[in-house]
């Protein structure tokens, strides 16, 4: 099973690739995935249906299962198990996911430039949901369950163009994402109540956390939440109408097989151990006959095909989960047996309709005339689904109701509350029937005084697909023996109650023969009296939408934020710098006032004289920083008291931070002179502040209150720090001596992954304010670029105020004809060029990029790593952008900064999966040892491989602050207007600041 997860997750990965090539025909490769994976599941349906449903996995005669161990240490595991229920909703997913596939092969245009991502999102989704069933872990089960949430937004939103594509697949988006967090928090209650995150032995003793009262119930009860808004039950019904603005076969896959389906599994999933809590019948059975009675109904008043269709989605959907949730054997048949029957005659509507809008261009009922006559096949195959919809026999949505019936006629005896749900269920499948009659009649039949529609031939590719499910439909009503076996192992979890309920086409004359008797006459009466039905419905008061109460909520949400957006983003940046360090100062000062912490009884201000040296030099940098009246004399000193703190790294002997401090603030320092350029060189002048004291004040109060923050935990420490472990495991599990390396690659390497996901994050943030379209990455080469044509300013003099020697000198010595010291040196005005540094870094550039190497791969044992080694080539790149200008960094630099963010990261995250393949955990490091003809005995560690994605993600960021702070800047000075200079800092400054430079 895991394979063919696997599968899915890699061809949806390549499907962008395939469709340039392939065209619309690429949707049937694709379609091969889900098809391969309904094959294995015929071949898995013997075992399956053979093993206890009920044994935990490992147990004997459990059913199939694969477990792979992700985070042992916080019960987090890959656990996937294949029992009946998992095994019914595949039918469903993988089946009608191919069909659904093979249709779309027919339904788009080759040159939709949209349908690559499309087609790797509908396969992604159908992956995410055959991952949901199988999830034998609670956490694994809500990746899952937001993986389906996060790809049907794209999906309904794929017609972005449109607002209303926009606002309904926002509006579904964070309606099943409020859903999702709160069945997260329920998941978690019971997973910790339970002691295991495992779903089959959480079911299996199930009993027991039922005893414990209502920490249980509450929890059950916020799973149900997110079962709720993913199924579209009122109070959250509104959504999945909405969601019609997505293509016709994400609504048949989506909205009918799929998505929607989850909801009613996660129901169909804790029912058998959790249906007797004190919420679950009350939840389910409210939510449930309301959302069947108003789908119902307000089906019966759309004129949109899709839309009369969504609101009997909504309708079956309430229907669903009060049956799946009844509890008991015969609740349990009857449920998955119309779980199935829905997802095959929905399914076959949906589909249906997108032929009808593809060959018609509308989807209106009141325009649509005589399509039926027109295309007689088409005609059958909807007549064939909407009867089985509304419960005609002998189709399989007859032969489920009846189970329905049969099922509620058994808990009847329960008094006046099964009485009214019978009769509530009856009345909901009345107006299935009438809504079912309704859709074949607006879209197959010839309406006097409504033109014929003009419908062309449906090509019997396109009518392949729902062709096969409306078969599905007769073959097994006629035939439900099949469907009646893969569901009977799920029935077997409940407690017999003396009941044998099986899917069949005949139970007898008995009463829920009698009811489905009722329901088809009372249904074909309200559609032939439709026309005052009609009428009745709209002198009917209005009653205010679920939508309206969302929409005027959303609107509220947004006033409170405008109101408090303008209160506290004020646009200034002292008033920013008051708010955070008053509360880093007001925050811990009371924490260390109200706990009473402890201080250090003794001090030592320094260890050595070095020390006070260095602290000293820090000190004169502060001052300098404050009394600079240049922005560039500014960032320099502020530079010197991060120079100094490596400094004092350096001398308390730790050489690892201290050198990556060396690197940070060179890069930093490089990265503000670089920003510099686009602001005036002075520093503002302003009045006299009357809070300058009151700012002196709070920066000395933050500064100290950090220090005393630091001595209290030093004083409060009570235990020998767990670092002291560090060098003996980071030299026998990690296999390395530098303990600071080891640290981020292996012991705290999910730390690691995360910092430096944010870090390609942050080098995206930086480019997306800079570049306007790109990334900078396709820039111009220096082939072609005029010699001496760029960044060309005034004409410098010489010594006898004679212009042009040293523009002579300068293009002599950058001839292209001859060897150039650097590649594209030549194409700065000669005046920018500076000969020395030219030279000196041809010199030195190789030799960095070697260092940088170096640090590298002797990170694991001696002072370096990744992240130092990066930004030592980093420096390479730096030092060649300021010596050849923007044309000498493209070609210093060939490869994209996205491109070296992207591969990093693959490179990180495959490394951390691989072990998996190898029976271990996420991130664990193995080490080999073997030998290697000149270089002897060599002991590699896997971690190095991680520490090289690090590596290539540190230069993709200081590339992309080197194009973005400098390249972009320079291109776009080109452009603008002269610049002139400012005597007092020999520095070229535009016109437009000189007003804010005085």
């Amino acid at each position: 099973m895991l394979t063919v997860l696997i599968a899915m997750f890699a061809l949806a990965l390549v499907a962008p690739v395939l469709f340039p090539r392939l065209g619309r025909s690429a949707f049937l490769l694709l379609a091969a995935a889900p098809a391969a994976g309904f094959a294995w599941l015929l071949v898995q349906l013997p075992r399956v249906l053979s093993s206890d449903q009920g044994a935990p996995t490992g147990r004997p005669n459990a059913p199939p299962s694969v477990t792979v161990p992700w985070i042992p240490s916080l019960q987090l595991e890959l656990a996937f198990r294949l029992d009946a229920l998992a095994a019914v909703l595949c039918i469903l997913i993988l089946g009608v996911g191919a069909l659904v596939l093979v249709y779309c092969a027919r339904y788009f245009e080759s040159d939709d430039p949209d349908i690559g991502a499309f087609g790797a999102q509908l396969l992604a989704f159908a992956a995410s949901m055959f991952g949901l069933v199988l999830a034998d872990d609670l956490i694994l089960m809500f990746i899952f369950w937001e993986l389906t949430t996060i790809l049907s937004y794209l999906l309904i939103g794929y017609s972005r163009h449109r607002l209303s594509a926009r606002r309904s697949a926002l509006q579904a988006l964070i309606i099943t994402t409020l859903g999702g967090l709160a069945m997260l928090v329920g998941l978690v209650m019971i997973g910790q109540e339970a002691g295991t995150y495992r779903i089959s032995e959480i079911l299996a003793g199930a009993e027991a956390l039922v005893a414990r009262g209502p920490l249980i119930d509450v929890a059950v009860a916020l799973v149900l939440v997110g079962a709720i808004t993913k199924s579209a039950l009122v109070p959250f019904h509104f959504w999945l109408p909405g969601a019609m603005a997505a293509p016709t076969p994400v609504s048949a896959y989506l909205h009918a097989a799929a998505m929607v389906k989850a909801g009613v599994f996660l129901v169909a999933r804790f029912a058998p151990g959790f249906s007797e809590t004190a919420l679950w019948h009350p939840v389910i059975f409210v939510l449930g006959m309301a959302t069947m009675l108003l789908g119902g109904w307000r089906a019966l008043r759309q004129f949109d095909l899709k839309l009369v269709l969504a609101y009997g989605t909504v309708s079956q959907l309430g229907f669903l989960t009060m049956v799946v949730g009844l509890g008991g054997r015969d609740g349990a048949v009857a449920g998955l047996g119309l779980l199935l029957a829905h997802g095959f005659f929905k399914a076959t509507l949906f589909l249906v309709v997108g032929i009808i809008d593809h060959q018609s261009g509308t989807r209106d009922l009141r325009i649509l005339s005589g399509v039926g006559a027109t295309s007689p096949a088409l005609f059958a195959v909807a007549l064939v689904a909407a009867a089985s919809m509304a419960g005609v026999p002998p189709l399989l949505g007859f032969v489920a109701k009846e189970s329905v019936y049969e099922a509620f006629v058994h808990r009847g005896g329960d008094g006046v509350a099964g009485t009214l749900l019978l009769g509530g269920i009856v009345l909901g499948s009345v107006l299935t029937f009438a809504y079912s009659a309704r859709f074949v009649w607006g879209a197959f039949a010839l309406k006097h005084g409504t033109p014929q529609t003009d419908f062309g031939r449906v090509r019997a590719s396109f009518l392949l697909a729902p062709t096969v499910l409306a078969a599905a439909s007769v073959l097994f009503g006629l035939w439900p023996a099949p469907l009646d076996t893969a569901i009977q192992p799920y029935a077997d979890l409940f407690p017999s109650d003396g009941a044998s309920s099986h899917l069949a086409l005949w139970h007898g004359a008995n009463l829920p023969l009698l009811l489905s008797a009722v329901t088809l006459a009372a249904g074909a009466a309200l559609y032939l009296l439709r026309a005052p039905f009609e009428r009745v419905q709209g002198r009917l008061p209005a009653v205010r939408e679920a939508e309206v109460l969302y929409r005027s909520a959303v609107g509220v949400l947004d006033d409170v934020a405008v109101w408090i957006t303008g209160r506290t983003q004020r646009g200034s940046l002292a008033f920013y710098l008051f708010v955070i360090l008053s509360t880093a100062v007001v925050t811990p000062l009371t924490a260390l006032i109200i706990f009473d912490a402890p201080m250090p009884t003794s001090f030592r201000i320094a260890q050595s004289p070095a020390q006070v040296v260095a602290a000293a030099a820090i000190l004169v940098g502060i001052v300098a920083a404050l009394r600079a009246t240049k922005r560039f004399m500014a960032v320099l000193m502020v530079g010197i008291t991060g120079y100094g703190m490596a400094v004092i790294y350096a001398l308390h002997g730790a050489p690892d931070l201290a050198l990556t401090q060396l690197l940070v603030e060179t890069i930093v320092l490089v990265a503000f002179v670089l920003a510099l350029r686009s602001l005036p060189a002075r520093l503002w002048t302003r009045a006299e502040s009357r809070h300058r004291l009151l700012r002196a004040g709070l920066g000395i109060a933050f500064g100290g209150i950090m220090a005393v923050i630091a001595m209290s935990s030093m004083a409060s420490r009570n235990a020998a720090p767990i670092s002291l472990a560090y060098p003996e495991m980071a030299y026998d599990e990690g296999g390395g001596a530098n303990a600071v390396n080891v640290l981020l690659v292996d012991i705290r390497a999910w730390d690691t992954l995360g910092e430096i996901t944010v870090l390609a994050i942050a080098a995206t943030g930086i480019a997306s304010l800079i570049f306007i379209r790109g990334r900078g990455d396709r820039r111009r080469r220096a082939d072609g670029v005029e010699d001496g044509s760029v960044d060309r300013g005034q004409e410098p003099l010489d010594a006898g105020g004679r212009a042009g020697a040293a523009r002579t000198l300068a293009a002599r010595f950058a001839d292209v004809s001859r060897d150039p010291w650097l590649v594209a040196g030549r194409t700065l005005a000669p005046e920018r060029q500076s000969i020395i540094f030219e030279v000196i870094t041809r010199l030195l550039f190789h030799t960095i990029i070697v260092l940088s190497i170096y640090l590298l791969f002797a990170g694991h044992n001696l002072p370096g790593g990744g992240f130092a080694g990066g930004l030592t080539a980093g420096l390479a790149l730096a030092i060649r952008y300021l010596a050849g200008g923007r044309f000498e960094l493209a070609e210093a630099s060939p490869v994209s900064a996205g491109t070296l963010l992207g591969v990093g990261l693959a490179i990180v995250s495959l490394t951390a999966a691989a072990p998996l393949f190898f029976g271990g955990a996420v991130l664990e490091s193995y080490i080999l040892e073997f030998w290697v003809p000149v270089f002897g005995d060599v002991k590699f560690v896997t971690s190095t491989i991680f520490d090289v994605g690090v590596y290539i993600i540190v230069i993709g960021l200081v590339l992309d602050v080197l194009r973005s702070l400098g390249s972009e800047i320079d291109e776009r000075s080109e452009t603008d207007d002269p610049v002139e200079e400012d005597a007092d800092t020999d520095a070229l400054v535009p016109p437009a600041t000189e007003g804010a430079r005085r």
